[in-house]
């Protein structure tokens, strides 16, 4: 999705301060996408799967319309084969949709195809270049390589076409974060939370991250404790990640608090 999972960051990456791409030799693995493919609500297999006799009777866009939400079901259930293949036939049928590159690409990330990722990414990005949530998928590739600098221009563009992408901000703060320049990291999660309450759980986690390993505590405890109860809310708390990161929090709290 992708915020940056906070439990493969155990260990901050070391940052060079060249102008040449930085190189880590950890993975990160971001858990929120601003175009993620996963479903707006939960749907039964049987209720996207249908019979082939209802399909025959469908128009090329609602077969399109069931083909996405069987996809989404797959990807759901972490049968990500199942979903490329649906994606696959999805690009088969529209050979010009940059969403369903897009979509492709971001369930190669999750399934740890990277190269087949960045050339769907790439080839979306050839087909519309206005596409804001493919630049913030491409830059988690680049970050996931350790290429921190590459995903920064990434996330750049993504924000200079869509300055509300909240999930491109908190990315680029982590990836600031990495590279030591925590001052611009915060700016990055001050402006995401001025975009609304949208995921303010995480913002406030990562800056409070980001306040403890530049050393103010105080600042960090305060965003520690904003993030814990802002991520126990129901609107916060609708999948595993805030309990992951509620989990994570708790822990960081912990070394300033109990050290």
């Amino acid at each position: 999705m992708n915020l940056r999972s906070p439990a493969s960051r155990n260990k901050e990456h070391q940052a060079s301060s060249t102008g040449t791409a930085v190189k880590t030799s950890a993975t990160h693995a971001r858990l929120i996408s601003r175009s993620r493919v996963t479903p707006r609500r939960k749907q039964s297999r049987e209720g996207v799967t249908g019979g082939k006799s209802s399909i025959s009777n469908l128009s090329q866009g609602d077969r399109d319309i069931l083909l996405r939400q069987r996809a989404l079901a797959e990807v759901q259930q972490g049968n990500y084969l199942e979903a490329i293949a649906l994606f696959t036939e999805l690009i088969e049928r529209n050979p010009d949709s940059a969403t369903d590159y897009n979509n492709r690409g971001l369930v190669y990330f999750q399934g740890g195809q990277w190269e087949a990722a960045l050339a769907d990414y790439n080839r979306a990005i050839e087909l519309n270049p206005r596409l804001d949530s493919v630049y913030n998928n491409r830059a988690n590739y680049h970050a996931s390589q350790g290429d921190l600098l590459e995903a920064i221009l990434d996330y750049d563009t993504a924000l200079d076409l869509n300055p509300g992408n909240i999930r491109a901000w908190i990315n680029q703060g982590i990836t600031f974060r990495d590279l030591k320049m925590y001052e611009q990291a915060v700016e990055c999660f001050d402006l995401a939370l001025c975009m609304g309450h949208q995921l303010e759980g995480h913002i406030y986690a990562e800056r409070g991250r980001t306040y403890h390993l530049w050393g103010d505590w105080n600042c960090a405890i305060a965003d520690y404790n904003r993030a814990i109860e802002a991520l126990a809310q129901p609107k916060q708390a609708t999948t595993g990640l805030a309990a992951r990161l509620r989990l994570q929090v708790n822990v960081w709290l912990d070394e300033l608090t109990n050290p």
